[in-house]
C-alpha cells in the first residue's frame, strides 16, 4: 500500500530519458514505414504517436482507405503500386484483411512495428517541445504520456517529422508555408494568380449497417436540421446506402486555420455528419434506411493539409506533369493533381478537380530533408512540395512510400557518420537507391544494380520459357461497347500477325489500331502506328490482325478495338504477368471521363484514359500470335527491373510447366549467404485498405510454394504459403556451392509460374 502526505509543493510527473539513434515523430503511414525501414538497416528507432493506434488517416479513428499512384486503378499508371515496406504492409492486409475491416488493419500495422526489435513504440504520448543542441540541429524532443502519466525526453543525431502538421519542424524553427503560391512564383499554370491562405479541408466520416428489424434515430440536438442540411450545395450528393469514406466530400475548415482551428472545425462537422444521418433516416426522402443503424461516427478529422515545409527542393506542378527524371529520385506518385475549394461542402463548386499527369513522377531525395535543420527529415503531407503538387503528393501510399526512403537514409546516415545533406553524395546517394530496391521498392526509371548479384555470374538455364501463341479462349466473348485494348509488351522490331474470334450481329465494321505511347514508360496511347479497318458478316469469325509491317520499340504497346455494339470480342480466362485488358471507359471517382481535356494555357495535356477492369472480370482477349511471343525470357531474372517497365521484365514458365525449375551453375564455388527473390503480386492492383472488397485473399499470379535445392538435391529453403512480392532469405551460416536449383509450383493452371528477380549474395 502506498501513502502520500501532503506536499506543499507541486509534484512533477514520472520523467525518462532515452536516447536512440532516430526518433520518429508521428505515427501514420509515413511514420510506421520510416521506422520499420530504419530498423530493419540496424538503427535503434523510437517512433512516438500521439494516438492509442498507428496508421493516422488510414487508422480505425478515421478510416480513409490508403491510396496512391493506381488511383483506384482509374488512370493510365499501370503496375504503379508503391513497392518495399509499405507494399508488404498492404498484402498483410489483403490476406488478413479483404474485406477491409479497418479495425484488423490497425492490427495489421501494430504486429508489423511490435515484429521490429529494433523499435521501441510510444502510442498516445504527444511531442510538445524540441531542443536544440545548436542554431540548426535538434539535440532532443519532448513529449507526454497521457496513459502513464510520463514525460518522455528522446535524444538521437537524427529525427523525423512524420507528424502531418510538422510539429517538430515548427518548434525547431525550420521554414514553412500554408496556402497556395501564386502562379508566377514558380511558373505553375494551375496555381492561382493571387496566393492566398486557402487550404483543403478536414472530413468526418460515419458508417451505418442494416440490422433485422427497425432502428429509430433521434438526433443530438447540435446537429443540423433538415432543412439546414437540405440547403447545403452538396445535399443532392447524399445517398442512404453510402457509408465511410464514401462520404469523403463532406469536407469543411479549408477557409480556417487547419491547425489551431482544428476543434472548431470538428465540431462543424459534427453537426454536419450527425444531422446526415437524422436526414437520411428521418426526412422522408430515403428508400429502405428503416433498418439501418449508425455504427460509428468519427472522432478525429481526417485532415488534408496545414504546413508545408522547405526542403532542399520544392516539387512543383511541372515535376508532375512533366515526369521530370531527378538523380536522388527515391519514391514516386501518381496520384492526380487533387484540389478541392476551400470552403468544402459550403461550396457550389465541384467536390474536387482532379487533374492527371500520363505517368508516374519521381520525388527527389532533397523534398525529405529541411533545408534549414541539419539533422531534420520530413516524411508525410508535410514535404517539400508547392501547394499544386502537394495535390498529389499528400496521399497516403505517397507519404509511405517516402516514408521508407527516409528510414533508410537515416540508417544510412549512421552506418557512414554523415548528414542528411551529405547524402546527396553521388555515391551515398546511389548506395540509398539499391538498398530502398532491394527492399521492393520500386524506384522509376531505377533498377537493381547487378555488380554484386551472384546469380548475374552464373549460367543459368530453366525448365521452360513461356512462348505465347495464344491465350486459350474460354468460349465466352465481351461487347464492344466501349473501347477495349489489350495492353501488352512488344519485343523490339516488327510487330506480329495476331488473330481473335469476334461475333458479330450483323455486317458491320470493325477498327483495330495499334498503338503506343511517346514515352515508351507510360501506358498512355497517343501514336497509332497502323490502323486495320475490316468488314465483318453476321456471325462468328477469325479476323487476323496483320501488324508484321510495323516497326514498334521496346515498350507497351495497345492492340486498340474501337467501339462497335454490334460486336463481341472473344476473350480467355489465362492470365499472364504484363499482360492486361484495358478500356476507354469513365471513372467518376478520380474525375476520369474517358479523356482528359484541358486548355493549352493549364499546363495539363490532354489524353485519353485506358484502364482495367477488376477481378475477377479484366479476363485478356484471346488473342492468337504469329510468330510466337517471346515476352518472358529467362534473362530477365537479372536485368533488374522489379516490375514491368518497357517490358514484362519477368520469366515465365510454360502453362503446362507444373513445377518450373531455374538452375544456376557456377565455374567456380561461391560462399553465399542471403538469397531474394521477387514475385509478381499484381502491383496495378489497388489495394484500398478499408470499405473495397477484395476478391481474392492472395494475389492470382504470385507463386505460393518453391524449393531451393543444392546440386546433390538437398533442399536447402523451403517456402510453403508464400502471399508476398519481396522474399529474403538469409542463412544462418554462408555455404560454398557450384549450383543452386529453384523449383517452383504453378500458382494455378491458368497462371503460369513467374519471377521477376533472383538475387544471390
Amino acid at each position: 500500500m502506498l501513502v502520500e502526505s501532503f506536499s506543499p509543493q507541486t509534484r512533477t510527473n514520472n520523467k525518462l530519458q532515452i536516447t536512440t539513434d532516430f526518433v520518429v515523430v508521428g505515427g501514420g503511414l509515413a511514420g510506421v514505414c520510416a521506422a520499420i525501414a530504419a530498423a530493419r538497416n540496424g538503427s535503434k528507432v523510437v517512433l512516438i504517436q500521439d494516438r492509442p493506434v498507428l496508421g493516422g488517416n488510414a487508422s480505425s479513428e478515421v478510416r480513409v482507405w490508403a491510396l496512391g499512384a493506381t488511383s483506384h486503378m482509374g488512370n493510365n499508371n499501370r503496375w504503379s503500386r508503391e513497392g518495399g515496406i509499405i507494399d508488404e504492409i498492404m498484402l498483410e492486409n489483403l490476406k488478413v484483411n479483404k474485406d477491409g475491416n479497418p479495425i484488423i488493419f490497425d492490427a495489421v500495422l501494430l504486429d508489423k512495428v511490435a515484429a521490429e526489435p529494433n523499435i521501441q513504440l510510444l502510442l498516445n504520448t504527444a511531442v510538445y517541445l524540441v531542443n536544440k543542441s545548436a542554431e540548426r540541429k535538434i539535440g532532443s524532443v519532448v513529449a507526454f504520456c497521457s496513459q502513464n502519466s510520463t514525460e518522455y525526453t528522446v535524444s538521437a543525431p537524427l529525427f523525423c517529422d512524420a507528424t502531418g502538421d510538422g510539429l517538430v519542424a515548427f518548434n525547431a524553427g525550420a521554414s514553412f508555408r500554408i496556402g497556395a503560391e501564386s502562379r508566377d512564383e514558380f511558373g505553375e499554370q494551375l496555381a492561382p494568380v493571387q496566393a492566398s491562405d486557402q487550404l483543403l479541408g478536414h472530413t468526418l466520416f460515419f458508417y451505418s449497417k442494416k440490422l433485422d428489424h427497425p432502428v429509430k434515430y433521434i438526433a443530438p440536438k447540435f446537429a443540423y436540421t433538415h432543412q439546414q442540411i437540405s440547403a447545403i450545395p452538396r445535399s443532392k450528393n447524399i445517398q442512404g446506402s453510402d457509408s465511410g469514406v464514401k462520404f469523403w466530400w463532406v469536407e469543411y475548415g479549408g477557409i480556417h486555420n487547419t491547425i489551431t482551428q482544428t476543434e472548431e472545425i470538428k465540431w462543424e462537422l459534427w453537426k454536419i455528419v450527425y444531422g446526415i444521418w437524422d436526414y437520411i433516416k428521418n426526412s422522408g426522402k430515403f428508400e429502405d434506411v428503416e433498418n439501418l443503424t449508425l455504427e460509428w461516427i468519427g472522432t478525429v478529422p481526417g485532415k488534408r493539409e496545414s504546413r508545408r515545409f522547405n526542403g532542399e527542393y520544392m516539387l512543383k506542378q511541372q515535376d508532375i506533369v512533366e515526369q521530370t527524371q531527378f538523380a536522388d529520385a527515391v519514391s514516386y506518385g501518381g496520384w492526380a493533381i487533387d484540389i478541392h475549394p476551400s470552403e468544402g461542402i459550403y461550396s457550389d463548386k465541384p467536390a474536387c478537380s482532379q487533374f492527371h499527369s500520363k505517368g508516374v513522377y519521381q520525388i527527389p531525395y532533397r523534398c525529405f530533408i529541411s533545408k534549414d535543420i541539419d539533422n531534420l527529415f520530413f516524411a508525410g503531407r508535410n514535404i517539400s512540395a508547392s501547394h499544386m503538387a502537394y495535390g498529389s503528393s499528400r496521399v497516403m501510399i505517397t507519404c509511405a512510400h517516402g516514408g521508407q526512403a527516409v528510414g533508410t537514409a537515416a540508417a544510412l546516415c549512421k552506418q557512414n557518420s554523415i548528414s542528411p545533406k551529405s547524402m546527396l553524395n553521388p555515391e551515398y546517394m546511389h548506395s540509398l537507391q539499391q538498398q530502398l530496391n532491394m527492399f521492393g521498392h520500386g524506384i522509376p526509371n531505377v533498377p537493381l544494380a547487378q555488380q554484386t548479384n551472384l546469380a548475374k555470374q552464373a549460367r543459368i538455364s530453366a525448365s521452360s520459357e513461356l512462348e505465347l501463341k495464344q491465350l486459350l479462349p474460354s468460349g465466352e466473348y465481351i461487347p464492344l461497347t466501349q473501347g477495349c485494348a489489350q495492353l501488352m509488351p512488344f519485343n523490339q522490331g516488327m510487330a506480329p500477325v495476331m488473330k481473335l474470334k469476334v461475333k458479330a450481329q450483323t455486317e458491320t465494321q470493325l477498327k483495330v489500331a495499334l498503338r503506343v505511347s511517346v514515352k515508351a514508360e507510360n501506358y498512355t496511347p497517343e501514336i497509332d502506328l497502323k490502323t486495320i479497318e475490316l468488314n465483318l458478316v453476321a456471325g462468328e469469325q477469325t479476323i487476323t490482325l496483320d501488324f508484321s509491317s510495323v516497326e514498334i520499340a521496346a515498350q507497351y504497346g495497345f492492340v486498340t478495338f474501337y467501339p462497335n455494339a454490334a460486336i463481341e470480342l472473344a476473350i480467355s480466362e489465362q492470365r499472364v504477368t504484363g499482360f492486361m485488358p484495358v478500356f476507354n471507359k469513365m471513372h467518376k471517382a478520380v474525375s476520369n471521363t474517358g479523356k482528359q481535356t484541358m486548355p493549352v494555357e493549364s499546363g495539363i495535356e490532354s489524353f485519353e484514359f485506358w484502364t482495367p477492369e477488376r477481378r475477377p472480370k479484366g479476363q485478356n482477349l484471346a488473342l492468337q500470335f504469329e510468330p510466337a511471343f517471346k515476352l518472358h525470357p529467362l534473362s530477365h531474372i537479372t536485368n533488374g527491373y522489379l516490375r514491368p517497365w518497357k517490358q514484362s521484365n519477368t520469366w515465365a514458365a510454360s502453362f503446362n510447366d507444373k513445377h518450373p525449375q531455374v538452375k544456376f551453375c557456377w565455374p567456380e564455388p561461391v560462399n553465399i549467404n542471403q538469397i531474394t527473390l521477387f514475385f509478381d503480386t499484381d502491383s496495378d492492383h489497388a489495394l484500398e485498405t478499408v470499405l473495397m472488397l477484395h476478391p481474392e485473399s492472395e494475389m492470382p499470379y504470385c507463386v505460393q510454394n518453391y524449393r531451393i535445392k543444392q546440386a546433390d538435391g538437398t533442399t536447402l529453403l523451403e517456402v510453403v504459403g508464400n502471399y508476398q512480392t519481396v522474399n529474403k532469405h538469409t542463412l544462418a551460416q554462408a555455404i560454398q556451392v557450384d549450383e543452386l536449383v529453384f523449383e517452383f509450383d504453378q500458382p494455378s493452371d491458368l497462371v503460369p509460374a513467374s519471377l521477376f528477380q533472383i538475387e544471390i549474395h
